[in-house]
């Protein structure tokens, strides 16, 4: 699929499930994008499987941009591969919210591949993110299309992060560099971030030995194995708590990528990441380990996992002056040969505020800002698909990114 193809799409970007909590979000920030105003509006469409309800928030947008008036609205199913076809070879890059994603993510994830279109989500799910990469990638490589998973809280604090502490330390070739993220936040969860947890933590045996075999190829050739496990860090602050997310599998794997090109890498010849979550008392850390455990236990099982499933819904979620309070910080601590600097990515609440403003940055820099990003496709990260674009763009939206020692 040639560039010429991709340039001439009716749509620079087409949220799908934007009638779900979290794709509501991401619709209206969009409404309100400075790039997307005038005649740009029309470059831009709502799509999901319900017209009645992709109607009831076309006319929500209207207040926010009166263009939005004649929005597209694009009707598509997950399990219609025939309309997620059709829907793919009409854009330039497709914003799926629509999760979990192991679930209902791969017909997607196949439809844009075959298009040669981009693809950006917010799964957290390692072990469906690691079935994409083995299905998808030599294809997508192939058509040009650029698969780009985790692009909200999960995980482009994070992956953006190591690649702007990488950069700031100057590695050189032959030199290890270690970062290890400390994270503070305060935050909700919706139904489709609650429906994630409970299948990750359904699917916990079968991701840890994935996470190990990832390790272990990680650690042979860009730098993986274990830090240090619950502990007092001074440099953090307090106790921190490893966090067993996907995280630091996309670091890692932006290293890798980044490693095999014929140019030097950023991240060096062998990087390692570590994130942890600060908490200020060992109390609160029998707590919060204790509480994991047993939503960890009760997912295992058929009854308890569907309880815990009905607690929330989907396209539940926090209501606005909830998530008005709420906020993020992390902070990177990179160590290179002596050398020593600290990066900040910090931001609102974590959840959706800033989640919905990431993956809309994300997809608007695959859209608009094609001509600065490396050409190859795969299934990518969001260092090695969009880099510094993408940190320009999320700063300019109010995303703190930078060194503060």
């Amino acid at each position: 699929m040639g560039e010429t193809d991709v340039s001439e799409r009716e749509f620079d970007v087409v949220v799908f499930g934007a009638t779900g909590f979290t794709g509501q979000l991401v619709a209206e920030y969009l409404a309100r994008h400075p790039a997307l105003q005038g005649d740009r509006t029309a470059r831009w469409a709502i799509a999901g499987r319900n017209e009645i309800k992709l109607a009831a928030l076309r006319d929500r947008l209207v207040p926010i941009n009166p263009g939005c008036a004649t929005i597209e609205r694009v009707v598509a199913r997950s399990d219609d591969r025939a309309s997620l076809d059709a829907m793919a070879r009409r854009a330039r890059v497709i914003l799926t919210t629509v999760g979990p994603y192991e679930r209902y993510g791969e017909p997607l994830v196949a439809a844009c591949v075959e298009a040669g279109t981009d693809c950006v989500d917010l799964t957290g799910e390692p072990s469906w993110w690691n079935e994409m990469i083995a299905r998808y990638h030599d294809r997508a490589i192939t058509t040009g299309a650029k698969i780009v998973s985790c692009c909200g809280f999960d995980s482009i604090p994070h992956d953006l992060g190591a690649f702007v502490a990488a950069r700031e330390l100057a590695i050189q070739p032959g030199e290890r560099a270690v970062v290890r993220g400390y994270v503070r936040a305060k935050g909700g969860a919706s139904g489709g971030t609650w429906q994630s947890l409970v299948n990750a933590l359904a699917n916990l045996r079968r991701d840890r030995a994935r996470k190990a075999q990832a390790r272990a190829g990680a650690s042979a050739s860009r730098g993986g194995g274990r830090d240090r496990g619950i502990h007092n860090a001074r440099d953090a602050g307090g106790w921190v708590v490893p966090m067993p997310t996907i995280d630091p599998l996309v670091v890692r794997r932006s290293a890798a990528l980044a490693g095999a090109g014929a140019e030097p890498s950023v991240f060096g010849d062998e990087f390692r990441y570590y994130p942890y979550l600060v908490v200020k008392r060992l109390s609160g850390v029998v707590g919060l380990v204790g509480g994991v455990a047993l939503l960890a236990a009760l997912a295992q099982l058929g009854p308890t996992r569907r309880l815990l499933e009905r607690v929330r819904r989907p396209g539940e979620g926090p209501p606005p002056e909830q998530r008005a309070k709420n906020w993020f910080r992390v902070e990177l601590h990179g160590e290179c040969e002596g050398r020593r600097v600290v990066v900040r990515v910090a931001g609102g609440d974590p959840g959706y505020g800033e989640t919905s403003k990431m993956i809309a940055e994300a997809a608007l820099t695959l859209a608009l800002d094609r001509e600065r990003l490396p050409a190859t496709g795969g299934v990518l990260t969001t260092a090695t698909a969009m880099g510094e674009p993408l940190v320009e763009r999320l700063r300019a939206a109010g995303v703190t990114i930078e060194r503060v020692a």
